[in-house]
């Protein structure tokens, strides 16, 4: 009898041990493969120096340079303009000023022409305060360029783009003739045409949040956060003379939902993105569509413990078809990650932000020639947003 017992009890020891093998083996197939990299924190803002930085940087002229904008903080409180060096040297460029009729509350981040004037939007202020569309010289001399007036557009958020005739492109989140937003073009002589105002008696989108991005051709593409057969967001494509079509429409069982970043083109004509909600674990995902509409979804986040959640910002693209972004939360304490992406849809995690080191990045990443990658995070550091450098 004790024979019997025993052996019993050493085959319920194995078939434990075998079970916990196999359970330590399905876990590191969802953990992403490991990745030398190197994290520096080259700024924490302190309020007067602008707070809450959410665009994105631009690279300046001198090597090592970097312009962006920040929601809040300045001499006024509306935000500022500045310029800061991967030496850690952070300058103001310009306070935007209230309740003057100067913008206030940049969102988006700049782009930037050859001369080295500096573009970009803020979100309310200007004659109307409903935003603006302003030009910035290097030496930090302002000019506010377009007044929005609800009409013909409302709350600026995106980034801009400029083709090579210097006409500037952009969305309005609010506003137009609907209320749902609207995509412009800004001529370079000052001149504003609404390429398209958003509707939504005819299943279109609506409230774009993202920017804008352009083909050889002039077709321009672009994301609204709702709207749509399933009110989930579009992506759509909008003719150089303002026809529309929906390549894709979210919220179908799965799919993301509500994307609200920038999207990226390749030379092929697909185009990469992120959604903040949806998907497979219902916290955003990473999405390519083809130019005929055709979606594949390249990551579902949220699909191993400390992945990142909630993606706010659109991605960016190496030669070898990688892409890079980051989350607004998730992580190993929740403030977001860094992440790359393959474009078979192999995940690494390049960093997991701890809120001392920044917190909820919302601004696409740029990437340098060395394949450095710079961005910002709108909270952490001393608790105003920080700059930050990932050598993945």
């Amino acid at each position: 009898m004790h024979n019997r017992s025993s052996g019993a009890s050493m085959r319920v020891t194995l078939i434990k041990s075998v079970l916990t093998l196999v359970i330590v083996a399905c876990t590191l197939e969802l953990v992403p493969p490991a990745q030398a990299q190197t994290y520096t924190l080259l700024y924490k803002f302190s309020g007067g120096d602008g707070e809450q930085p959410y665009g994105r940087l631009i690279p300046g002229s001198t090597p090592g340079t970097f312009y962006g904008t920040t929601l809040g903080g300045g001499s006024n409180f509306a935000g500022v303009v500045y310029f800061v060096t991967t030496g850690g040297q952070e300058a103001v460029l310009h306070s935007f000023a209230t309740p003057s009729a100067d913008g206030r509350s940049p969102q988006a981040g700049l782009i930037r022409d050859s001369y080295g004037n500096l573009y970009g939007t803020t979100q309310y202020g200007g004659a109307y305060s409903y935003g603006t569309v302003f030009m910035i010289t290097g030496t930090g001399q302002e000019k506010v360029l377009l007044n929005f007036d609800r009409y013909n557009g409302q709350q600026p958020i995106s980034d801009l783009i400029r083709d090579g005739y210097g006409n500037l492109y952009g969305t309005t989140k609010e506003g137009g003739d609907y209320g749902y937003g609207a995509v412009f073009k800004l001529a370079s002589n000052g001149s504003l045409t609404v390429l398209h105002n958003f509707n939504i008696g005819q299943k279109d989108g609506q409230y774009p949040y993202g920017g804008l991005v352009q083909d050889p051709s002039g077709n321009l593409y672009g994301t609204t956060i709702s709207g749509g057969t399933y009110n989930q967001g579009v992506v759509f494509k909008l003719s150089a003379t303002g026809q529309e079509t929906i390549l894709h429409n979210f919220g179908a069982v799965s799919d993301g939902k509500q994307p609200n970043g920038d999207l990226v083109l390749d030379s092929y004509g697909n185009l990469y993105g992120t959604t903040n909600q949806g998907g497979t674990h219902f916290t955003g995902t990473v999405f390519k569509i083809s130019a005929t509409g055709q979606e594949t979804i390249l990551h579902n986040f949220g699909a191993y413990s400390g992945d990142g959640a909630r993606p706010t910002a659109g991605l960016v693209r190496d030669a070898s078809g990688n892409l890079y972004g980051t989350t607004n939360s998730g992580g190993l304490v929740g403030s977001g990650t860094i992440f790359k992406l393959t474009s078979a849809g192999q995940e690494t995690l390049l960093h997991s932000f701890v809120y001392a080191d920044g917190s909820g990045p919302n601004g696409a990443l740029v990437r340098d020639s060395a394949g450095n990658l710079y961005g910002t995070t709108s909270n952490g550091g001393y608790g105003y947003g920080t700059v930050f450098k990932v050598t993945p």
